[in-house]
């Protein structure tokens, strides 16, 4: 499957890496695919992936994935072109500051991945990914199980792809139901937020699920 990645950060370079070794033919897509970010995704992600325009991996991913700033996303999204009959991955947490402190720029009433799917309208648009660091994206193999991954989204033929996705890469995928369920993803985000940076646990650290 070829994979676009929209965004070449941290997390896009994880996702790269790990799906690349999962046998994916990867694809960045990013503003300037000279830059030294671009390149250094690429080669991380092995002999076949490349870097292009956001414009040009839109056209050419079967799945395109937001690894994207959220004050950058929509725009991205725009660049990318048509999103119609494709599977969207959104990793975003719509995050912002207020008085000082790090939050949501989107409640309860809404979430980042319910704007995303009105950004990208005809895409089949699943929240997933946002709820751990880029560390356990590269490499979820932890020593006590395997992390879980919440999965959301409305399009119930196309969720068993996105689950499979998830657990190639180690995770312990779990379908969370529909999109609509990003209003609880995103603040389950903060909370591996407020643990990471505020509680000393660091960054290489994920959830689990456990059941009797």
């Amino acid at each position: 499957m070829k994979i676009a990645i929209i965004g070449a950060g941290s997390v896009g370079t994880a996702l790269g890496k790990a799906w690349s070794r999962a046998g994916h033919d990867i694809v960045f897509g990013v503003r300037d695919p000279t830059s030294s970010n671009a390149r250094s995704a690429a080669e991380s992600a092995g002999a076949k992936a490349r870097s292009t325009t956001v414009a040009e991996a839109g056209a050419l991913g079967e799945v395109v994935v937001l690894a994207t700033p959220w004050e950058a996303t929509e725009s991205a999204i725009g660049a990318a072109g048509s999103l119609a009959g494709k599977i969207v991955i959104d990793c975003t947490n719509p995050l912002a500051y207020r008085d000082g402190e790090l939050g949501l720029a989107v409640g309860f009433d809404g979430s980042g991945g319910e704007r995303v799917a009105a950004w990208a309208p005809k895409a089949h648009v699943f929240k997933a990914l946002n709820q751990v660091g880029y560390l356990a994206m590269e490499d979820a193999k932890f020593p006590d199980g395997f992390p879980a991954m919440f999965v959301a989204g409305d399009d119930a033929e196309r969720k068993p792809a996105v689950l499979h996705l998830m657990t190639e890469i180690g995770f312990e995928a779990v379908d969370a139901g529909p999109l609509k369920v990003s209003r609880l993803l995103e603040p389950y985000a903060m909370l591996w937020i407020h643990l990471a940076y505020n509680q000393g646990l660091g960054r290489d650290f994920a959830f689990s699920l456990l059941r009797r």
